[in-house]
């Protein structure tokens, strides 16, 4: 009798639950009450007195009774009540446990007590792959999901499986086979490794492709679009012969011809070409379902673009190719072609149907294009503007919205009516700005264009995105403006976030340099200083910084044949009202013949009594202009220069070894920079136009041309233009859609008159050309250097001249140079911006406007990195080869050469 109402208790709470490893028994040692519970026709009310947890060891018991459900003082109805089966429905869902069992081990009147005794699932130690390379079962860790220290699971081990087959599709194993087992660790309690074999097996490949129905698009161009199904590459060759040795019938003996000649024949004429002989070499075109998926969405897009409004996938079919690979048929069907119709406007006030109709620009009878009809609307939005949302939304009109529908469909033509809604204008309420923890706020809230009671400008978002990033203290790549608009009360919150990054710069480097021996460099540049919290103690952490300055220290020297010093100080904003940058600066170098060739060593005795020095100080004050338009800005700078040779010979200076020199010139610079970023542009552009003024000495005082010292007061006018575009190229790659190729294109011209033609040119402020752009004793001379990547410094105008040949004696007063790079960045980290490109380079100095030919250049190309460290500026190098260097029976080789650059991007 006791056994039966066990049994039927036991199928009582079976049919409650909806697992079969779950189950309740009853048992009681004490009563003969027990066994009759559950099959009593009269159901009774029972308090709970007593829960107690066994088989737990890992967790708390009072958290697995309150997951139960079940407490003590609890009223269950036995039988007929549904407690026990959501008890253990409730511990279940926790993963926590293998086995559930609810025992009633003793009733005493109507008072129960109850025992949940569990099994505890063991735990994750570690998860071994096998059958794997370690780098992929490195990157498999971080994909399964199973974190050691949980229990383990039939979920936990699906979801690794199904992370396992998704990430081994996605690179083209389609037939990859896991098996998942759990083996216990020694000498750990109720502990398992998880050991996951995998068979990848061969990579599906794409054997070939087959486009059917295909009427007005090839082949080509639809297989183009998928991107991510390429067919395996087929490079067939196919044996030429002479076709005067058959005719047009002759065919069947072409075979025996080839066989025995060796297929040496060669001749023009490709008659016999087709059907006879081809070898085929194969590539990798790896099958991914995702990609294939997405690649005919797009090729419906590509027929939607072409006017097939009504084009689609008919069918497709995916076989076997044979090798494992897969063979894929597309058969389209591209319906009719559609042309645009009448285009009419409903709802616009603002602007007139003409020149929304020219915005527009689609006329009538241009081919249907959706795509295209929804960009020029503004429905994809667009940076670059131009499209009828962004002439709305620069005006003000946040809560402008716009619609292309149908209304009719005759023939192969469709008539559109954009349906618009203009809104109200809305005006800026609050501008936020968060992230910014070093940098002043009002560093920041100057700089961007959304001012609160101001109207609303898409364009001034852009263009408050740029300032920031320019200002080189914030991730270019994190910075967040987000609008809110009220439409309520037509008003607009703008929230600007930003994050902070290493703008300061440290230069500690030493180097070997022939002739004056061991060189030590200490700089520190500050690019966000603070000068009014120079005396505030709490603000040094460790510089005062967050007001937008830029302070410049720099030190050079041997000891003896070398030392230069240099400072900078700039206030972009002097006033604080308006961005009129002014910058102090000042520079002293010495270069001497401080080594002795009769003991070889340096003496300080000769240090002093041979040498080339400068000292100068320039005070420059730039404007922003409102015309043309506001990225132009004009800088005005006056600078005096003190040039001292003692005992020192340098070419251009008439034989002279002792003179004092002294150069007073103003320069003016009229600058537009639109450059997206400093760092890495992708688009913008930079244009600097510049003049250098001396006083016309000799034309005020003509006894100067006759003089004996020509060179005491220096004259001479200079001119300079730089020219730099930067565009985008193709579609963004990465997960943060900020890899793409970039194109430069840079344009650069010097000129050095004179004002007087009996006046010798000014041997100060000429053209230093080729080499790395790195700086000599001749930049002391105030020398611009041009940077020629692949050729030493060149003194020659003639192409012909090896430079190799020679050693550069004198310096142009006229150069042309012409860049073109194609850049790729390998990471837009602002702690390490990496990019690589490859260029082309054409330069040329002359001496005067009669041998001036801009065409008769030195030609170089070659590939290069750039790493930007912001605690070091830019590091480069260069690997170029000089066409013009190179001899008719020279090796290649031989007319490369290796650049290296540090801290900056010569010219």
């Amino acid at each position: 009798m006791q056994r039966k109402s066990k049994l039927a208790a036991l199928l009582f709470v079976f049919s409650l639950l909806s697992s079969p490893a779950l189950f309740a028994q009853v048992t009681d040692t004490t009563t003969q009450e027990v066994p009759d519970l559950f099959n009593s026709r009269n159901p009774q009310e029972y308090t709970v007195a007593e829960v107690v947890v066994t088989g737990n060891k890992r967790y708390d018991n009072s958290l697995v009774i309150s997951i139960a459900g079940i407490n003590v003082g609890d009223k269950i109805l036995i039988p007929g009540g549904d407690a026990f089966s959501k008890a253990i429905q409730n511990i279940w869902k926790q993963n926590l446990f293998a086995n559930i069992r609810i025992y009633i081990t003793k009733v005493v009147g109507n008072r129960i007590y109850i025992e949940l005794a569990v099994t505890e699932r063991p735990g994750l130690n570690n998860y071994i792959f096998k059958g794997i390379k370690k780098s992929e079962s490195d990157e498999l860790k971080e994909k399964t999901g199973m974190v050691k220290g949980r229990p383990i699971t039939e979920n936990m081990k699906r979801t690794a499986e199904e992370n396992i087959r998704k990430y081994y599709k996605e690179k083209g194993f389609q037939n990859v086979t896991i098996d998942i087992d759990e083996t216990p660790v020694a000498g750990m309690n109720n502990a398992n490794d998880v050991v996951i074999t995998i068979d990848k097996g061969r990579k599906v490949k794409v054997n070939q492709v087959a486009i059917y129905g295909n009427d007005n698009a090839s082949d080509l161009k639809i297989k183009k679009q998928m991107k991510g199904t390429k067919e395996m590459t087929r490079i067939t060759l196919y044996p030429v012969i002479d076709s005067s040795t058959f005719g047009v019938n002759d065919r069947p003996d072409v075979n025996q011809y080839l066989n025995n000649k060796g297929y040496l024949s060669l001749s023009k004429t490709k008659e016999f070409l087709d059907p006879w002989f081809r070898f085929k070499l194969f590539s990798s075109a790896k099958f991914n379902e995702q990609k294939y998926r997405e690649d005919k969405e797009k090729v419906v897009t590509f027929y939607n673009s072409l006017g097939f409004r009504d084009a689609s996938i008919e069918k497709d079919s995916i076989y076997n190719g044979g090798n494992g690979n897969l063979n894929i048929d597309i058969k389209v069907n591209e319906g009719h072609k559609y042309y645009f119709g009448n285009i009419t406007w409903k709802g616009n006030t603002k602007y007139s149907d003409s020149l929304l109709n020219y915005l527009l620009g689609i006329k009538k009878g241009d081919v249907y294009n959706l795509e295209t009809l929804e960009k020029k609307l503004g429905k994809q939005m667009s940076p670059e503007g131009g499209d009828i949302s962004g002439l709305y939304m620069d005006d003000g009109y946040l809560f402008f919205s716009v619609d292309p529908v149908e209304t009719a469909v005759y023939n192969d033509t469709i008539d559109f009516e954009i349906m618009m809604r203009e809104g109200p204008q809305a005006t800026i309420k609050n501008v936020r700005i968060s992230g910014n923890d070093k940098t002043k706020e009002y560093v920041i809230r100057r700089e961007i264009r959304t001012v609160p009671g101001e109207k609303f400008s898409r364009a001034d978002l852009i263009r408050s995105n740029r300032e920031i990033a320019n200002l080189g203290y914030f991730n270019q790549e994190n910075i967040g403006i987000v609008p809110i608009p009220n439409q309520d009360d037509g008003t607009v919150d703008i929230n600007y976030t930003v994050e902070e990054k290493s703008s300061d710069q440290l230069e500690l480097s030493a180097g070997w340099g022939g002739g004056i021996g061991l060189t030590g460099t200490l700089g520190v540049s500050f690019n966000n200083f603070s000068v009014k919290n120079i005396f505030n103690k709490k603000s040094w952490d460790p510089l005062p910084t967050g007001d937008g300055q830029k302070l410049s220290l720099r030190v050079q020297s041997n000891g003896r044949a070398f030392r230069s010093y240099n400072f900078s100080f700039t206030e972009p904003w002097l006033g604080g009202k308006k961005r009129n940058p002014f910058t102090i600066s000042f520079f002293n170098t010495k270069f001497s013949n401080a080594f002795d060739y009769t003991t070889y060593t340096y003496s300080r005795a000769r240090s002093d009594s041979s040498y080339l020095k400068n000292t100068g100080v320039t005070v420059a004050l730039g404007k922003q202009l409102k015309w043309p338009d506001d990225y132009f800005s004009l800088t005005t700078a006056v600078n005096y220069t003190q040039y001292k040779l003692k005992n020192y010979q340098v070419f251009g200076f008439g034989g002279q070894s002792n003179l004092t020199s002294h150069n007073i010139n103003l320069k003016l610079t009229l600058q537009r920079y639109s450059l997206d970023q400093p760092t890495f542009p992708r688009s913008g552009s930079n244009f600097m136009l510049s003049g250098q003024f001396t006083p016309p000495y000799s034309l005020i005082n003509k006894s100067l041309e006759k003089s004996a010292d020509p060179y005491k007061l220096v004259e001479y006018h200079k001119w300079r233009f730089n020219g730099e575009w930067y565009v985008p190229i193709g579609k963004a790659m990465g997960a943060d859609k900020n890899r793409q190729f970039v194109l430069k294109f840079a344009a650069k011209y010097g000129f050095m008159g004179r004002y007087n033609s009996k006046m010798p040119f000014s041997p100060f402020e000429r053209f230093q050309v080729g080499d790395a752009g790195l700086t000599n004793n001749f930049g002391v001379l105030g020398y611009d250097i041009i940077a020629h990547r692949g050729y030493p410094v060149y003194e020659s105008s003639d192409p012909k001249v090896n430079p190799d040949q020679q050693s550069a004696q004198q310096f142009f007063t006229i150069f042309n140079k012409y860049t073109m790079e194609l850049r790729f960045p390998f990471s837009t980290n602002p702690s390490s911006t990496i990019y690589g490109l490859t260029f082309f380079e054409a330069a040329n100095g002359w001496y005067d406007f009669k041998e001036y030919n801009p065409f008769r250049l030195r030609r170089s190309a070659g590939v290069g990195m750039r790493f930007f460290l912001p605690m070091f500026g830019l590091l480069g190098f260069d690997y170029g080869i000089g066409f013009d260097r190179m001899t008719p029976n020279g090796r290649l080789r031989d007319a490369a050469r290796f650049t290296f650059m540090l801290g900056f991007e010569p010219e």
